[in-house]
């Protein structure tokens, strides 16, 4: 379409009312586990028995994408930084909480409006380069991410003296079948059984009690612990900052609140979901953290980590059988979780890119490319799991390498995509949440290549940590601030796109994708791209180094 074309608005107009969703099984009812919204009830919600049924049925789409992150790599993170460091970096999750809202609401805000999923609206506005770029290493990242869930489920059995074949075969089965029945309702209310398991965290918390004053000072005062290797300790910091916000959550959102159906009507119940969600990952990464503290202070094992395993086995040694069990069967609990959500939001991802059925509302008879990349993803990670001489190891430290480099571009295209007033209307972000996003990205951007230089170049040190902190954060001033002078000198000044679209703002929702005018990126957004472009290609040389050491060192890559 033509910007300048007269009729341009005129057409946005006529089909403002018009959906923009690709299956036709995304609209209908709101049918959720506990409870069901008819798709045109717009009945005001009053009284507090209506607004709480309302909650109710909308409840699901943030707890799942927030537990569902508290899985297999979350377990060995948050347990590694209690066994080596005690309480002391709990801090790190408080600062996390307003990160971990902001970028999952900003998610839920372009599923409840466009009804287009990520990877489509990154395909229509930026182009086949970085849909296809953003697509691909998201399934390369999944693919590898459900392993290491199976990973953990293995990790789970044979401390519980469970057959490892039989249990990781049963797991994929009962992940697979979860999903493959054609009923959402059923499928949710599977999923939040799985998340309100995950509080078995909370009575192994409970059975160790550690110090709940120890806890409430580190939690909200910064320190580092003393003795420490600055470098390990940043690299710590990083990895819970990396288990903590995955690249799959923003896909796997925003393709789940479409599928559910939820408009914008129902804007702040979700967020309330979501808040939910962030309380129950919190709530599970403090305990873990802190019960592993208090189980290990004192003793040899303490600042000697080695894996999940090795903290059932202690807790079994210093607390009793009965901690030591449910934290084994809670970190089942949450790799379950994870393949489940991480596997699904690759089939939603697929699904939309090639736009082909993709709705749990379908069985499988009726959307069969969807649920075969859904299942074969399960199939092929829990038989790489099982199969003898896998380097399970290296494919762990894939995991992290991708997904540093996926994390910043995903961030990227999400702010970018919330102030593009032809997705959003006037749903767009605001100018303060637009500076405090750039920030966070700039934060992630620097932590990424940190991160995936330190699985890279294990040797890395506090000169080169320092260096790439201080060196980032005066490229991202002297960026924004050029930008800014740039636009003063030559007299630009950005307006924003206007409509005469005139619904109520919690009725506006994105017209067809081909009836958009085409996306208009400032110079500051097209900086954005400009550094993207340049990490990525410094993190794919560094990639490619590492493989190629690898290749010439093939004991190096054993587990």
């Amino acid at each position: 379409m033509n910007p300048f074309e007269p009729s341009g608005q005129s057409r946005l107009q006529a089909t403002s009312n018009a959906s923009a969703v690709l299956d036709a099984a995304h609209l209908g009812d709101i049918r959720g586990a506990f409870g069901t919204i008819k798709r045109g009830d717009t009945q005001p919600r009053n009284s507090l028995r209506h607004r709480l049924q309302t909650l109710l049925a909308i409840i699901g789409p943030g707890m799942i994408v927030m537990v569902g992150d508290n899985d297999a790599g979350a377990f060995g993170t948050y347990t590694q930084a209690g066994q080596n460091y005690g309480t002391s970096l709990l801090w790190t999750l408080l600062l996390l909480i307003p990160v971990l809202y902001v970028n999952q609401e900003m998610v839920l805000r372009l599923g409840a409006v466009t009804g287009v999923g990520h990877a489509r609206l990154i395909f229509e506005r930026f182009g086949k380069f970085w849909g296809a770029f953003s697509v691909i290493d998201l399934f390369l990242l999944n693919a590898l991410t459900i392993v290491t869930e199976f990973i953990g489920i293995s990790l789970g059995l044979d401390f519980l003296g469970v057959s490892k074949f039989w249990g990781i075969a049963v797991s994929a089965v009962v992940i697979i079948a979860a999903a493959g029945t054609g009923d959402f309702r059923r499928f949710e209310r599977f999923s939040l059984f799985l998340v309100f398991a995950s509080l078995l965290l909370v009575p192994v918390f409970v059975l160790i009690h550690p110090p709940a004053g120890q806890i409430a000072h580190d939690f909200l005062i910064p320190s580092f612990p003393r003795g420490s290797k600055l470098s390990e300790v940043m690299l710590l910091i990083i990895a819970i900052v990396g288990t903590t916000i995955a690249p799959w959550q923003l896909f796997f959102q925003q393709s789940y609140v479409i599928d559910k159906r939820i408009t914008p009507r129902f804007m702040k119940y979700e967020r309330l979901d979501l808040w939910l969600g962030i309380g129950l990952v919190i709530i599970g990464a403090v305990a873990m953290t802190a019960f592993t503290a208090a189980t290990f202070s004192g003793h040899p094992e303490f600042g000697n980590f080695t894996d999940a395993t090795g903290v059932a086995s202690g807790m079994q040694k210093y607390v009793g059988r009965l901690p030591a069990v449910l934290f084994a069967v809670a970190l089942i609990d949450a790799s379950i979780i994870g393949a489940l959500a991480v596997s699904l939001s690759s089939a939603y991802a697929i699904g939309d890119v090639f736009a082909v059925r993709h709705s749990l509302h379908r069985k499988p008879s009726e959307a069969k490319g969807f649920y075969a990349v859904y299942a074969g993803l399960i199939v092929i990670a829990a038989a790489l799991v099982l199969t003898p001489g896998t380097p399970l190891g290296l494919l762990t430290n894939l995991v992290q390498t991708l997904a540093g480099v996926l994390l910043p571009s995903a961030a990227v295209f999400l702010l970018l995509l919330c102030n593009d007033r032809a997705v959003l209307g006037p749903w767009v972000n605001s100018r303060r949440l637009n500076v405090f996003t750039a920030g966070v990205i700039a934060v992630l951007v620097m932590l990424s290549v940190i991160l995936t230089a330190s699985v890279l170049f294990p040797n890395i040190g506090e000169r080169e940590i320092l260096g790439v902190l201080i060196g980032g954060s005066a490229l991202a001033v002297g960026m924004a601030v050029g930008v800014k002078a740039y636009e003063r000198s030559r007299g630009i000044v950005q307006q924003p796109e206007q409509t005469d679209d005139t619904r109520p703002r919690d009725q506006w929702t994105m017209p067809p994708l081909d009836q958009l005018l085409p996306a208009k990126l400032t110079l500051l957004s097209k900086a954005w791209m400009l550094v993207l472009r340049g990490y990525l290609v410094v993190a794919a040389g560094m990639l490619i180094f590492k493989l190629v050491q690898l290749a010439v060192s093939p004991g190096s890559a054993a587990p």
